[in-house]
């Protein structure tokens, strides 16, 4: 059991990075542009932005839930997986025609990133109730 504890605890803890990095480096990268910092050659969807800014500070605020293994970190990481689930669709289907394919390919990685922490938060909580 002690085995198990120890990977569950890499994994939990490996998910709560996974979160900060991403989470910081889409900040980062929205303020650059919404401070007119970086201006890319593509157009920008400021409401695209502006919620990428926003999931970005929820998904760093979220690290820490993931990291310490409460169960808010479960929740944290549906609405972002599902609220990036909504965006990607509502991307590739009403603004197809507008959407940039790197913003389009930057939420794909998102919600990737998002299904593997929310897998390893549920995984993670499954395996605690069955110890307990």
């Amino acid at each position: 059991m002690k085995n198990f504890a120890v990977n569950q605890i890499i994994f939990t803890r490996i998910a709560a990075v996974l979160a900060f990095m991403l989470g910081t480096l889409t900040v980062i990268a929205g303020l650059r542009v919404a401070l007119h910092y970086s201006i890319p050659d593509y157009t920008i969807l400021y409401w695209l932005l502006y919620y990428n800014i926003i999931l970005g500070v929820i998904s760093v605020l979220a690290s820490k839930s993931i990291w310490q293994g409460t169960r808010p970190a479960m929740y944290f990481s549906a609405f972002i997986l599902s609220s990036h689930a909504l965006v990607i669709i509502i991307l590739i289907t009403a603004f197809k025609e507008v959407a940039a394919e790197q913003s389009i390919k930057a939420m794909g990685f998102r919600l990737f990133i998002w299904a593997t922490i929310l897998s390893i938060t549920l995984l993670s909580k499954t395996q605690r109730n069955e110890v307990h």
